[in-house]
């Protein structure tokens, strides 16, 4: 019988580090599905989605403990069933003078309409012209039955000005 299972991982950024986790997950049988990695706040981070044979769990843990000897903490947590996505998917790209409080006020809005977050990514970056420092986001959003992305929308571009960034959305 087959289990998913998520690794998490963090640590020092270096080469190897990729390879290193793809060789615990074939060591033990695994299949590599998804994964999110990257550097960041100049450390190596992610996390990897692994499909393996149950009774191939306690190679797999193993496999990864010699990583985590190796300098990478790593973890490893049992994934949840996918969830049929009930909602309409959409879209949103935004972009604004950096300042704290962006994504909790977005996030806000979202929650109180019951907007599922499925992907979210951000970085900051210089202005090209003014230097100053922007806040980029893009994300996946999965809204609910019973609501509708033109709420969405609404909810959004009403907090827009206030935060300074602008929304862009597509379905």
């Amino acid at each position: 019988m087959k289990t998913r299972v998520i690794l998490s991982a963090a640590g020092s950024d270096r080469p190897g580090l990729t390879r290193s986790l793809a060789e615990a997950v074939l060591a033990a049988g695994g299949n590599w599905l998804e994964s999110h990695l990257s550097r960041l706040g100049g450390r190596y981070v992610g996390s990897v989605l692994v499909e393996l044979e149950a009774d191939r769990l306690a190679d797999f843990e193993a496999a990864i403990r010699a990583v985590d000897a190796s300098g990478l903490a790593v973890s490893l947590v049992p994934a949840g069933e996918e969830p049929k996505a009930a909602g309409e998917v959409l879209r949103l790209e935004l972009v604004g003078q950096d300042r704290p409080g962006i994504v909790r006020e977005v996030t806000t809005v979202l929650a109180e309409l019951g907007v599922n977050i499925e992907d979210f990514a951000s970085t900051t970056e210089n202005g090209a012209w003014s230097g100053e420092r922007l806040f980029r986001a893009a994300a996946r959003l999965n809204i609910p039955p019973g609501a509708t992305s033109d709420q969405v929308r609404t909810a959004l571009e009403a907090i827009s000005g206030e935060i300074m960034v602008d929304f862009t959305f597509t379905a």
